[in-house]
């Protein structure tokens, strides 16, 4: 092939031509890029307030609103495929209803959890408009392959004599090939979840300017209508996705949450003329390098005494951060060992606050987990009560039991606006604060309504069962039960209600709390608090079971005969964990230096 370019000369000049080329392409793409979109820089994070020229020019609610309406999308998608999963597991694949329930479980805790990896990696490298196009691509891709398993899940390809023997013992009689490309186009799923959830919200909160007064309103406002948003979303998966599933079919179940978030990523690329891109200086330093740099040093430093440490050369930032005197010891990042003549690997004071900051996020994150684990019985144990009630609208209409999580998401949907835009401005008057009251009481106040829920949902489930008892009806759990199952609309609203105040103040304090450069992390830590609690519901369950002798399924609190379970002991212990988690919280916000007022 050389010899016809002229020989090793030859080729190498044409090799270096197409070379040289394919560089001046790059450059020039790269060019048109930055000219099309040109608030967007490599790394899209806010280190300043945006100019006034810009803000009227891009960001606000006109971009914020094509976000929420991609959110919107996604969360139909992806409530569409968990709602209903369990179902598809036992139906379709054959699980034993302890298999499936444990699947589901681990799908959504891994789903929560890998926000955290996601997001950092968006908020080191790629940023959160790419990362965003990215994940929605992955999200397609796997929500396209899980149509594709239904479609080879046909009933007619898998009939043969191992499927009674598979029915008694759980396992499934799916080729490995199905079992294969479901799982991984779930998991699949659940990582394109992980990128798309925390950097969407991330960067619709960076459409509003937090040092502007007005748009620091809106911002407060935005975290409200966004979790109005993920609700609408949940709220419609679950009513229509849930029967065209069980109806229609699986792969028109699957197919459509694909098409949405086809037209999700359409509708995002189309705004892009719209968004506001902030950006920071390209030759910074990673943030989660200058933060693990910030406790190496402390560590390395760990003898020198707090009087040697002196902050006075910081000028201007030391007096920033004087009023904070919690977490002193990693001050010691501040001086350099007294061995060691290189004071280039110190850090700064405002370096050594960025890793303050992230620390005390801590107690509260910890807090937080008995919300996440009591919020967690919506769709379990609730809709395995809703089964064994009376569920008769008409004579000839029963609502399945599942369609009562509704209630909650009617909940949200119904009192948002009303906090937004009742609630708030009369609470403005008194504290003067734009979001009426501060992050951590909305936490606070949900986390009580939370507890209460429980004492409200142990005290239906005794009305219950002696209803049960009282018609002789306990040893018949497939009976329906002479109670409407409206009885459970009190738990559900009350929880409803507390995720509008808990929920929506977690997003924001995590967002607010942590350095502009690491905001996709910061929602990434809140999404992380429902999917531990997730999974320790499921280790207390397993947990209770053992110790009450249920092992077998024929007794204790979570017998398989509900009718002869203690649902309502287990409830009782909810409303305790409720209320420790709740002591804990109120003592660590008490204690919580909040940044505004150290920055301020």
């Amino acid at each position: 092939m050389k010899e016809e370019y002229g020989g090793d000369e030859g080729f190498n000049q044409l090799s270096l031509s197409a070379s040289n080329k394919l560089r001046r392409g790059w450059m020039d793409f790269i060019s048109n890029f930055d000219s099309q979109f040109p608030y967007m820089d490599d790394s899209p994070i806010l280190n300043d307030a945006i100019p006034g020229n810009r803000r009227s020019q891009s960001g606000g609610w006109r971009a914020a609103g094509v976000i929420i309406g991609v959110e919107i999308a996604e969360r139909f998608a992806f409530f569409g495929i968990s709602t209903n999963l369990v179902s598809y597991l036992t139906v379709e694949m054959e699980q034993s209803m302890a298999s499936a329930a444990q699947n589901v479980n681990l799908w959504i805790g891994t789903a929560s959890l890998l926000p955290l990896v996601a997001a950092s990696f968006a908020d080191s490298f790629l940023g959160r408009y790419l990362t965003i196009i990215l994940a929605s691509a992955l999200y397609i891709l796997g929500l396209g392959l899980l149509t594709l398993s239904a479609m080879l899940a046909s009933p007619s390809s898998f009939q043969g004599s191992g499927s009674a023997a598979s029915a008694a013992t759980g396992a499934s009689a799916r080729p490995v090939l199905h079992v294969v490309l479901f799982f991984s186009s779930l998991y699949l799923v659940a990582f394109a979840q992980g990128g798309h959830k925390p950097c969407l919200q991330a960067f619709g909160c960076d459409q509003f300017d937090g040092e502007d007064p007005q748009e620091c309103i809106a911002k407060c406002s935005f975290f409200n209508w966004w979790y109005f948003a993920t609700t609408l979303g949940s709220f419609i998966a679950l009513i229509i996705l849930s029967y065209i599933q069980d109806n229609l079919g699986w792969c028109l179940g699957f197919g459509i949450p694909c098409i949405s978030s086809l037209v999700a990523l359409l509708v995002f690329l189309l705004g892009t003329q719209t968004y506001r891109f902030v950006t920071i200086a390209n030759d910074e330093e990673k943030p989660f390098m200058r933060i693990g740099r910030v406790f190496f040093n402390a560590a390395r430093n760990w003898r020198t005494a707090s009087s040697e440490i002196d902050i006075s050369e910081e000028g201007q930032d030391a007096m920033l951060y004087r009023r904070c005197g919690q977490l002193r010891f990693l001050n010691k990042a501040l001086v350099a060992p007294v061995d060691s003549d290189d004071d280039g690997k110190t850090c700064n004071i405002v370096e050594v606050e960025e890793a303050k900051g992230v620390l005390r996020l801590i107690p509260i994150w910890i807090a937080s987990l008995s919300y996440a684990i009591v919020l967690s019985q919506c769709s379990t144990f609730f809709v395995k009560q809703g089964s064994t009630m009376d569920r008769s609208i008409r004579p000839s209409f029963k609502i399945p039991a599942a369609t009562i999580q509704c209630f909650g998401c009617i909940a949200v949907v119904l009192f948002v606006p009303i906090y937004d835009r009742l609630l708030v401005p009369i609470a403005r008057i008194f504290t003067l604060k734009p979001s009426g009251i501060s992050m951590l009481q909305r936490i606070g106040v949900g986390m009580f309504i939370s507890t209460l829920s429980m004492v409200v949902a142990a005290l239906v489930e005794v009305k219950r069962l002696a209803v049960a008892r009282e018609h002789g009806l306990t040893q018949n759990p497939n009976s329906t039960i002479p109670i409407t199952i409206w009885w459970l609309t009190p738990q559900l609203l009350l929880l409803g209600v507390s995720s509008v105040f808990t929920m929506v103040g977690l997003q924001e304090f995590f967002y607010d709390q942590v350095s502009s450069e690491v905001k996709s992390v910061g929602l990434a830590l809140y999404l992380s608090i429902f999917g531990v609690g997730n999974l320790l519901s499921s280790l207390l369950v397993s947990v209770i079971e053992e110790a009450t002798g249920g092992d077998d399924g024929r007794g204790g609190w979570f017998a398989n005969n509900i009718n002869k379970a203690h649902l309502d002991y287990f409830y009782w212990l909810l409303a305790g964990i409720g209320k420790v988690g709740l002591l804990a919280y109120v003592y660590f916000a008490n204690s919580y230096v909040y940044k505004y007022n150290v920055e301020r």
